[in-house]
């Protein structure tokens, strides 16, 4: 009887890999999941490398700012369903605004 309580509860069960990972994303994207998760991949990328540019308490200060900014800027579109993209967006473009100072002249 164990056996075939096992084998119920074995089909009951979902099967699905342990470390299965979403499929890739191709930027800009379609949808409006992949436009969003393309505006994260963006900014995480621009966030990594204007942290290793600046101190700890200068990037706080940054991000502070800029959130409050990107927040204030694309207020009116708080309820809808783009605001996380326009906000992630906004937060990219101001930090690679920034790193573009940090380039020598005539680069």
């Amino acid at each position: 009887m164990p056996m075939k309580r096992l084998l119920l509860l074995g089909l009951l069960l979902p099967v699905s890999p342990a470390h299965a990972k979403p499929p890739a994303t191709h930027c800009p994207g379609d949808t409006t999941v992949e436009m969003r998760d393309c505006a994260e991949q963006a900014w995480q990328q621009s966030d990594r490398q204007l942290h290793r540019k600046i101190s700890k308490q200068l990037y706080k200060q940054w991000q502070d700012a800029t959130r409050a900014v990107c927040a204030q800027a694309y207020g009116p579109y708080k309820d809808g369903t783009i605001y996380p993209q326009l906000v992630v967006g906004c937060d990219d473009n101001l930090n690679r605004a920034l790193l573009k100072e940090f380039q020598p002249m005539g680069n």
